[in-house]
């Protein structure tokens, strides 16, 4: 029976104030758990067992840069689960780190609010081609210079090998070895701050990788009850899974207080299976929300989702998950679908340019309408407008990296699509993300890599993704993940910006994101939406502000003639992308439209054009 104030311990080896480390594991499996430090006189000190399970050491000759395992009754031993530091990789000791004595110059330092908000998605080991968090600082003022407001880091949690997306992780509480030290994460953040940027961090809780991964060993932290497309899924609703959720909130909190990071980007959570009356991801909201509250700061959450269900937003209270925001696939979806023609896989539901109107309206488009692609009916009803609860995209890590090839958009379409592009995401009422080198049409791919060391698993990777790809009809050759060039490929060619087109286009999205932040377009209100007879036309009409935007967009391949009259009032063209200024062909549309203009507007090929009211109807 557990004490009405029974606290749930710190997990992990940290650090006391009066010297020595605290250990605590939760192994409810074991009766009997060492703490085996290794070193020059390594000893093997026996835990103490509570009724829950915890085994709880104070080792007083134990000091931060030491190594130690736990040792089982049978004597095999093993890493820590909550190990801070893997130096020898998931296979290996665990090292004692102390995160409580950096100096933080960041307490002025608030947060961003998710509505002004523009991401930036980059992987650590491909960002730079030393592929650490050192060389991610040394490009803070460049991203700062770019206009985004947070960086968005990949899974930084330790995983095989030296090369992984991260989404193989082991272990929640350690920092990637081949990326730096936890040190170094918190310089990164730090220096972030300085510059005014936000810091999010994605982490995975709806599995683990599957090599070095010994959780198992310790306790129920996984169920038979359900399955992930990844493997086992995590034990949120069975018994004994109380300690299981106190390990992954406690791991949500340990990268807020210990790294400052701003945001968490909650990968799938449609593979977190919970059927409790509270669940896991409703109590994960309370707790960041509480420890946002104690901090003074703005602390975010994402959730990638793609279910279109309104409870991942709506307030516990109201029975939903709390979630400040959500993925809205259908926005890239709709726009990869008119950009590219592509209607295979999950794009057969897309194609046409009232899929993106009405995600435009609403957040996402299937709202319990009929799914081709699912074969079922798909989504509820979202909950009424409000734009910072959907984070959008037109390329990420897994759209660009789970095609066969790992093409990006500008391998796929031209440089007027990319501008295109840019000003459906950058324009839009949502929550923009960029993938890292998109900002000026980086053309190496994104390819899946691995590095695993149980040749049956990379060859069981390889044999996966061929028949993941198979819905899509991608039918060429699938570069080796375990294959060490794959990851070469991969690397950003940050070089191209001082080549053309590529120059104008970092300038372009520069120029864009200044706009979206003096009109502040992410607190409008819910956009109207007029289509046109041309079939791939659309008119935007946002409130910013006291300001009011008319942004026309032609997502189609011959010129859109939209007529004359289009708008009441006079209105002023604040951005055309045809201009040759962005290397465009020419722009048809005047300078001005309303009343006194009655020019025609046609609106170029694969370009869009934003107007500022003027004047009122009553006024012209």
């Amino acid at each position: 029976m557990i004490e009405k104030d029974f606290v749930r311990p710190v997990l992990g080896a940290t650090p006391l104030a009066d010297g020595g480390w605290n250990f605590t594991v939760w192994a409810p499996r074991h009766e009997r758990l060492g703490l085996h430090l290794l070193g020059n006189r390594p000893e093997v000190l026996p835990m103490k067992r509570d009724s829950l399970g915890y085994h709880t050491i104070v080792a007083d000759t134990a000091q931060a840069g030491g190594k130690y395992l736990y040792r089982f009754g049978d004597s095999h031993e093993r890493p820590d689960p909550a190990s801070r530091r893997q130096p020898e990789g998931v296979h290996g000791p665990s090292e004692l780190v102390n995160l409580q004595d950096f100096e933080w110059t960041d307490s002025n330092w608030k947060g961003t609010a998710l509505e002004d908000s523009v991401f930036y998605e980059l992987h650590v080991g491909t960002f730079t081609r030393e592929g650490t968090f050192e060389a991610v600082r040394a490009s803070l003022d460049r991203l700062a210079a770019l206009g985004v407001t947070t960086i968005e880091l990949m899974p930084i949690a330790q995983f095989p090998g030296n090369r992984n997306w991260g989404y193989d992780g082991v272990y929640p509480f350690g920092v990637q070895n081949s990326y730096g030290t936890p040190r170094e994460l918190q310089m990164l953040v730090n220096a972030a701050h300085s510059r005014g940027l936000a810091v999010a961090l994605d982490v995975v809780y709806n599995h683990l990788g599957p090599e070095g991964n010994y959780l198992g060993e310790y306790g129920p932290y996984f169920t038979d009850h359900y399955r992930t497309p990844w493997g086992a899924a995590l034990n949120f609703d069975g018994p004994d899974s109380d300690e299981v959720r106190h390990f992954f909130i406690q791991n949500a909190l340990y990268w807020l207080e210990n790294f400052h990071i701003d945001a968490l980007r909650l990968d799938a959570i449609h593979g977190i299976f919970d059927a409790s009356a509270t669940p896991f991801l409703a109590e994960l909201s309370t707790e960041v929300e509480a420890f946002g509250a104690r901090a003074g700061k703005i602390i975010s959450l994402v959730a990638e989702s793609d279910l279109n269900d309104a409870r991942v937003l709506r307030c516990r209270c109201e029975g939903g998950l709390g979630m400040p925001s959500q993925w809205s696939d259908d926005f890239h979806h709709s726009v990869h679908t008119l950009l590219t023609g592509e209607s295979s896989g999950y794009y057969e539901d897309f194609g046409d340019i009232q899929y993106l109107a009405g995600t435009l309206k609403q957040g996402w488009y299937y709202a319990g309408q009929y799914s081709r692609h699912r074969r079922r009916r798909h989504g509820n009803r979202p909950p009424p407008f409000k734009g910072s609860n959907f984070t959008v995209c037109t390329q990420d890590h897994d759209q660009v990296g789970n095609r066969a090839l790992g093409e990006r958009l500008s391998s796929l379409v031209n440089f007027e699509s990319l501008k295109l592009a840019a000003g459906a995401n950058l324009l839009s009422p949502f929550v923009p993300l960029l993938f890292m080198g998109e900002e000026y049409g980086e053309t190496a791919p994104f390819l899946y890599f691995t590095s695993h060391g149980d040749p049956n698993l990379a060859e069981a990777v390889r044999r996966g993704r061929a028949e993941e790809f198979r819905s899509f009809g991608w039918q060429d050759q699938i570069p080796d993940p375990q294959a060490e060039s794959t990851f070469d490929r991969s690397r950003l060619k940050r070089d191209l910006t001082q080549e053309e087109p590529h120059r104008t286009l970092l300038r372009f999205y520069q120029m864009l994101l200044r706009f979206r932040s003096e009109y502040h377009l992410g607190h409008t209100s819910a956009p109207s939406i007029k289509e046109f007879e041309a079939p791939e036309a659309l008119l935007v009409l946002q409130d910013a502000q006291t300001r009011k935007l008319a942004m026309l967009f032609n997502f189609g391949d011959v010129p859109a003639d939209l007529g004359s009259g289009i708008l009441e009032g006079e209105w002023e063209k604040k951005i055309d992308s045809s201009d040759p200024e962005w290397l465009g062909p020419g722009t048809n549309m005047p300078s001005k439209i309303g009343a006194s203009a009655r020019s025609a507007c046609i609106l170029r090929p694969r370009s869009f054009a934003v107007f500022q009211r003027t004047a009122f109807p009553s006024e012209s």
